[in-house]
């Protein structure tokens, strides 16, 4: 019924008259924890403690895990520094719910002081507590440690390492673009009997895309042999990876093999395959792509968007690169600096000045601040075009931080639906 306080009440009452269980104590001390309320679950740990009345370690647990939920971890780590030593002795749950808030934090060496203080109260760590930690130092790019610990577990007699493990590992060599290694340890894993998932699969994939190495073709047909099916992932990894290679047309391929299979693409399958028609002159197969993400229900960003709107003003067509601002904003994707600063150069260098200060005095009023180039530009520009005054007053405005709300005089109709009270990313 939420009247938490009377049920304080009801447990002092049951604490005069000696009838308090663990059970209770430690269901009212996760009651009033999942409320925030960590003072008052505090203060009945406080009570218990000075009662001399042993501490529930899954009391404890249950206060650590909600305290590190609610983003208390400082406080959490404080609370176990207190009660130990006060009939309160952690067990392994204790130590992967610390050394887990600690890596999600980023905080992988304080997480290690725990994993190897567990020796000390008689814990020993099991898989989910390597997984955390070897996840955590792959996070953080220390992969070596991470390989390392891996080798530990595979040496010893207490666990083994599963695909969670194996796959923390190769993430991390990954990122680093260490290829050779992670080819390397996915041959051990296999070899070991373990089997991978997709995201194993999808990791290597990216991996092997971000470099540019298309080989891994191999891999990635042994991927049927173990029943994973191919997901957006696997596809926007593998597209990622040929667009980087230079072959846009078999991207394109895997576009259509994913479509086939009823694969709906995501946000970033379509940025990588327009930017990547964009950087070879493909313009209109990239404004057809467009055409086709405004029949999604994907809420786009700026990104996608802004490889075509450069095309277009690049190579004239101001009137198509203007239409498609408008599409992007009935998508509710508003332009962001980048939007702005493509737009401002385009109209300027087919001189329409009055467009361009239009667009300008829009990116200010939706508070989107211009950089250096972008206000270098339109002003050079208006020299050029013989408009000294307004160039003088553009950069009066800039200077002094201006919103155009308060420069109205500025104004022009260009265009653009932009709704004013619409904050976009700068």
């Amino acid at each position: 019924m939420g009247l938490h306080h009377s049920a304080k009440v009801v447990f002092d009452y049951m604490k005069i008259d000696g009838h308090l269980s663990s059970y209770v104590v430690a269901f009212m001390i996760s009651a009033f924890a999942r409320t925030g309320d960590f003072g008052m679950a505090k203060v009945l740990l406080a009570e218990i403690r000075s009662d001399e009345v042993g501490i529930s370690v899954f009391a404890v647990n249950n206060l650590l895990n909600t305290m590190i939920k609610k983003n208390k971890l400082e406080e959490a780590i404080s609370l176990y520094k207190e009660n130990l030593g006060s009939n309160f002795y952690p067990d392994n749950w204790t130590f992967n719910i610390l050394i887990l808030g600690l890596c999600k934090a980023g905080q992988v060496d304080q997480a290690c002081v725990f994993f190897n203080d567990m020796g000390s109260f008689g814990c020993s760590p099991d898989i989910l507590t390597y997984n955390t930690i070897i996840g955590g130092l792959c996070r953080a790019n220390d992969v070596d440690r991470g390989r390392k610990l891996l080798n530990e577990i595979r040496s010893g007699d207490d666990c083994s390492p599963d695909v969670v493990t194996y796959t923390s590992v190769l993430s991390g060599y990954c990122k680093l673009g260490k290829m050779g290694e992670a080819s390397a340890l996915f041959n051990e894993m296999i070899n070991s009997g373990t089997v991978p998932t997709a995201i194993t699969f999808n990791v290597l994939i990216d991996g092997f895309g971000k470099v540019g190495d298309m080989v891994l073709l191999n891999p990635c047909t042994q991927r049927w042999f173990f029943g994973c099916a191919a997901d957006v992932v696997t596809f926007t990894s593998l597209i990622d990876g040929y667009c980087r290679n230079g072959d846009v047309n078999q991207s394109l391929q895997l576009w259509n093999a994913m479509k086939a299979r009823n694969i709906s693409p995501n946000v970033y399958t379509f940025a990588i395959t327009v930017n990547a028609l964009c950087n070879e002159n493909r313009l209109h197969e990239a404004r057809e792509l467009l055409r086709e993400l405004k029949c999604t229900n994907i809420v786009p960003k700026p990104f996608i968007f802004n490889p075509v709107i450069d095309g277009f003003c690049k190579c004239g067509n101001l009137d198509e690169a203007n239409l498609i601002v408008l599409e992007m904003e009935e998508k509710k994707c508003y332009p962001d600096k980048v939007t702005f600063t493509i737009l401002i150069i385009g109209h300027c260098m087919k001189g329409r000045m009055l467009e361009a200060i239009g667009i300008f005095n829009k990116m200010l009023s939706v508070g989107c601040t211009p950089d250096d180039v972008t206000v270098q530009s339109l002003v050079s520009c208006l020299f050029k075009a013989g408009m000294p005054m307004e160039a003088s007053r553009i950069r009066t405005i800039v200077s002094q931080d201006i919103n155009l709300a308060n420069s109205s005089s500025l104004d022009n109709n260009v265009p653009l639906g932009i709704n004013r009270v619409v904050p976009v990313a700068a």
